[in-house]
């Protein structure tokens, strides 16, 4: 593998992180224990993905497809 053929499954879980994330750093955050556990719970998943049996080659572009993902119509 190299990197950049990235499951669906797993550019989702990026991409829900991400909104997460940005729904935490919002000024005055709504349930913001529902957000953190929400981002945990998407930390794990992404952490343990079978995806990086292979090794932890292409975490970043990982980030930056799941913020690419966001910028889809």
């Amino acid at each position: 593998m190299d990197g950049t053929d990235f499951p669906d499954d797993l550019l989702q879980t990026q991409h829900a992180w991400n909104a997460t994330y940005r729904a935490l750093a919002a000024p005055r955050p709504r349930n913001v224990t529902a957000l953190r556990r929400r981002l945990l719970r998407l930390s794990v998943c992404l952490w343990w993905h079978p995806y990086w049996t292979h090794g932890p080659v292409g975490r970043e572009e990982l980030r930056r497809r799941g913020r690419a993902l966001e910028r889809q119509p």
